[in-house]
């Protein structure tokens, strides 16, 4: 192998290393004692907004269990993180009835929040897909 190749060679394994800590899906990520707030839903590539003026919460506890709202209802439950997917289990929420834009993007996130689920972590910007890949949601710190 002569000095260019080893070169490339390792370039290419330091540029691997940088992309794949930039781009977390899954596999490593420690999602336990993190809160995150909703930034946008919907089918990928042409996200909706989140609702303007909504507090909006997804947390994360040390003990496996999830909660939250999403600008209308409570919700909660447990994840855990098994063979590189988010598991949501044993959901439940109160069932409020609230305002055209509240509801629409509580009824996208808890429908995602079901099963396992394909997910990304990426700096301060958790994404969760949905099972078929075409819709997410978008959450930061």
């Amino acid at each position: 192998m002569n000095k260019f190749t080893k070169t490339i060679l390792i370039f290419s394994i330091g540029l691997g290393a940088i992309l794949s800590a930039c781009a977390v899906n899954g596999a490593s990520v420690d999602l336990k004692g993190t809160s995150w707030k909703l930034v946008s839903y919907g089918p990928v590539g042409n996200q909706a907004p989140a609702a303007a003026g909504i507090t909006t919460s997804l947390d994360f506890g040390n003990d496996g269990t999830v909660s939250g709202n999403m600008g209308c209802n409570s919700f909660g439950g447990n994840f855990e993180v098994k063979n590189g997917k988010l598991v949501f289990s044993q959901m439940i929420s109160t069932m409020m009835a609230c305002l055209g834009p509240q509801m629409a993007q509580e009824d996208t996130v808890l429908k995602m929040m079901n099963g396992a689920v394909r997910f990304q972590v990426e700096g301060s910007t958790l994404t969760i897909f949905d099972a078929n890949g075409a819709n997410a949601i978008t959450l930061s710190k």
